[in-house]
């Protein structure tokens, strides 16, 4: 029992060299490459198993040939272990080398392609990611882009819409300074309206660099969905008269919704408005909400019957200036009243949606129940 604790003692000791020995070199050559720390970490364990042997092989007097024999067969395993460690710490740097130069195109080109060939589970991951971060600043230039292009939009449209009312307001006031105005009351009252319509244009603007500051200020109250379209419905009455198109209602049963009912009305108002101009005479706009009791959502859908958008412009329809086509563009406003629908329900915790419906357009609102 003896000479079994003395083997153990003398084998823990070498081991224990070894393996402070390798702890020190591995932390004096922490800034070298993996493959000379993988060659230090795969001489530890064959340091410590070789000083282990050896220690024990001298406390029991093995014979000068036993020892050299012993000695012998250690160091060839020690060697052929070093010598796979460096093949294999050689594999692994060549990999992120690859790695790294895929990183650097990466910053210069901003895409990402992940190099070719098997790598370490952990090299693979670190590639997935970076190829999953080269697709998100993708999507997020490719967001960028788009914003970038509805801005010049909207400048283009909004100068061009504010010349041509300008352009006239400049010319009445001019002929009536001059005097030469048959009907000075008419001018009067064309100024007017003009007047009313920068206003609206600008207060659109106003109310749409609000919610893209995150500063459009929510007074939310309780509140019945019926009560919501009964409202927006009526603002929206005169406008569907004088066009000729017929406004239809249709209750939810009385479920609560809590909103700021001023800009609730604003955005449901839009929706009609928007609706209303593009259905033709004689036509109907349908106004309805349903309750989603699973998702715990009011859905409140304005239904028009314009003919339709096409597809590919479906997921432009929120965009700050979008128009669509000379024949779905108003006589009036900027493209901003979808806008300012999707920046109230957001800001509502909801989300605004289009889909083509029959001969028409649904556009839904969806909010949360109170």
């Amino acid at each position: 029992m003896r000479d079994i604790v003395l083997i153990a003692l003398y084998a823990l000791a070498g081991a224990a060299a070894a393996g402070a020995a390798g702890a020190l070199a591995l932390r004096l050559l922490r800034h070298r490459s993996v493959a000379v720390s993988l060659t230090v970490v795969a001489a530890v364990p064959v340091t410590a198993m070789l000083a282990g042997t050896l220690s024990v092989a001298r406390a029991m007097f093995l014979s000068s040939h036993d020892l050299t024999v012993v000695t012998t067969v250690c160091a060839m395993a020690a060697v052929v272990s070093l010598a796979t460690a460096l093949l294999l710490g050689r594999w692994v740097v060549a990999r992120s080398n690859a790695l790294t130069r895929a990183a650097r195109d990466f910053g210069r080109s901003g895409s990402f392609a992940a190099p070719a060939g098997n790598a370490t589970a952990e090299l693979a991951a670190l590639g997935r990611e970076l190829a999953a971060t080269s697709a998100k600043l993708e999507r997020s230039r490719e967001r960028e882009r788009a914003l970038d292009a509805s801005r010049r939009e909207l400048v283009a449209w909004i100068s061009h819409d504010l010349r041509t009312p300008l352009a006239g307001l400049r010319a009445m006031a001019e002929a009536l300074e001059d005097g030469v105005a048959e009907d000075p009351a008419r001018y009067h009252r064309q100024i007017r309206t003009e007047t009313d319509r920068l206003n609206a244009m600008v207060g659109d603007l106003f109310e749409l660099s609000r919610i893209h500051a995150g500063a459009l200020s929510l007074s939310p109250s309780r509140m019945s969905v019926d009560d919501l379209l009964e409202d927006a419905l009526a603002g929206a009455g005169p406008l569907a008269r004088e066009l000729g198109v017929r406004l239809a209602g249709e209750r939810v049963g009385g479920v609560p919704v809590e909103v700021d009912g001023r800009q609730m009305s604003r955005a449901l108002g839009n929706l009609l408005v928007n609706a209303i101009r593009h259905t033709p005479a004689g036509g109907t706009v349908a106004v309805a909400a349903r309750h989603e009791e699973a998702a715990g959502t009011v859905v409140l859908s304005v239904t028009d019957a314009c003919g339709g958008i096409p597809e590919e412009d479906l997921p432009r329809v929120f965009d700050t200036g979008w128009r669509g086509s000379e024949a779905r563009t108003p006589p009036a406003g900027a493209g901003l009243g979808l806008a300012i629908v999707r920046g109230i329900a957001e800001a509502h915790a909801g989300r605004a949606t289009v889909c083509n419906a029959g001969d028409g357009c649904r556009f839904e609102v969806v909010l949360p129940v109170a």
